[in-house]
């Protein structure tokens, strides 16, 4: 009976990690404008003990219209991002993302 459920345990462990199930939110949270993306830090405890923690990107799924083109256009764009298209201006905001390649095309 013990054997059973020790090689239940490990299956159900390979198939977390085999098809990827283990950890959704860290897949591909990078700003299209700024580059931001996860940073891994540490917990620190009130005994000083650390432990491993992930800081993730404030980000949102946003749409924004590109009068040059004269469609609608889906970003993932941090809070910092917005920011700085409502600064400089969308299209300026996205050529240089594509000069720094956090966007390939949009």
């Amino acid at each position: 009976m013990a054997n059973q459920i020790k090689i239940t345990y490990f299956a159900l462990r390979f198939k977390k990690y085999y098809f990827g199930i283990e950890n959704k939110k860290s897949m591909a949270n990078i700003c299209q404008i700024t580059g931001k993306k996860v940073m891994v830090g540490n917990n620190v405890s009130h005994s000083k003990k650390r432990t491993k923690r992930k800081f993730y990107p404030n980000l949102f799924e946003k749409r924004y219209y590109l009068p040059d083109e004269k469609r609608w256009i889906s970003l993932k764009v941090s809070a910092a991002g917005i920011r700085t298209i409502s600064k400089k201006g969308l299209s300026t905001a996205l050529k240089e993302a594509k000069e720094k390649g956090y966007i390939a095309n949009y």
